[in-house]
């Protein structure tokens, strides 16, 4: 008896070890789930309801398929009864059922509230101005170019805490996705479209960023280092990369859009109008989350 104890408690502990370290890893280690900004929050959380709600079927499901597997195995004087014979059982149709129903309903009211208030282009309210920071996928690096305050940098952001940055994303390549997991989602960087993204960190740190997509034999080398520093010292920063680092020419920037993997570079200045002439270089005119003003300046481009 103690033996059959034993393996029957081998048999609940083989079918929800895995669930149990999938939902209970440790979030050191995984950054998606130890966010630092309002938007990754917003996401961590919709993960972990979605995964608890999910768990209220797949659990029974698990320890209902451990106990038959157990209770109904061929086996010499096995003593559990032959019932071939079933009948309608109104109670359990209403479990088996209903609360499925009931799970999907209040998931797909989550995720359509969800997917407006998590809508990209959506500016975050703050009592600070955001930061617009101009994101261009190309092979395998990624140019930033902070328009307001004239500089540029490759495979490397600083920006201030507690201030929204409004991320501009493009793609002088093939597709890629613009990625910087404790701070939130991945959006598409597409030639000859230009995306919006809002994040924000709340906290001081450097975060790791990368891009999403496949797109060659070094794709894997385009990370970048998020830095959230204090407002004096993301100014002291742009100051001294205005005096000490040189200009990106345009035939700069044709040399570093050649594929090839980069290190962290910093640039004084950069041509005018960059961007907006990388959106348009493809003779498209879609975007997602640009004002009219910022249309209009893509425009003037062409």
């Amino acid at each position: 008896m103690k033996r059959s104890n034993a393996f029957r408690w081998l048999a609940f502990l083989s079918m929800l070890a895995p669930l149990l370290l999938l939902t209970a890893g440790c979030t050191e280690h995984m950054i998606v789930l130890n966010p630092k900004g309002p938007i990754a929050e917003q996401q961590r959380d919709l993960m972990v309801i979605s995964t608890v709600l999910a768990s209220i079927v797949i659990v029974p499901v698990l320890i209902l398929t451990a106990i038959i597997v157990w209770r109904y195995r061929d086996k010499e004087g096995r003593t559990a009864k032959y019932a071939p014979e079933w009948e309608h059982n109104t109670k359990l149709e209403v479990i088996w059922w209903g609360i499925p129903i009931v799970v999907i309903a209040v998931l797909g009211i989550i995720t359509v509230q969800s997917t407006y208030a998590l809508e990209p282009s959506k500016p975050l309210a703050s009592d600070r101005k955001a930061l617009t920071i101009q994101a261009t996928s190309l092979d395998w690096k990624w140019l930033f170019q902070y328009p307001e305050q004239g500089i540029a940098t490759v495979n490397s952001i600083k920006i201030p805490e507690d201030v929204p940055i409004r991320f501009e994303i493009t793609a002088d390549a093939p597709m890629n996705s613009f990625w910087i997991p404790q701070l939130g989602g991945q959006m598409y960087a597409m030639s000859g479209m230009a995306m919006t993204l809002y994040l924000q960190a709340d906290e001081r740190g450097q975060y790791w960023g990368s891009g999403a997509n496949f797109t060659g034999k070094d794709f894997a080398k385009m990370h970048f280092d998020v830095e959230a520093t204090s407002q004096e010292e993301f100014d002291q920063w742009v100051s001294e990369v205005k005096a000490a680092s040189p200009a990106l020419t345009l035939e700069g920037y044709k040399q570093l859009a050649e594929p090839a993997a980069s290190d962290v570079k910093t640039f004084s200045s950069f041509p005018e109008g960059l961007f907006y002439m990388t959106v348009t270089k493809y003779a498209s005119s879609h975007n997602h989350g640009l004002s009219w003003e910022d249309i209009q300046n893509i425009k003037l481009q062409e």
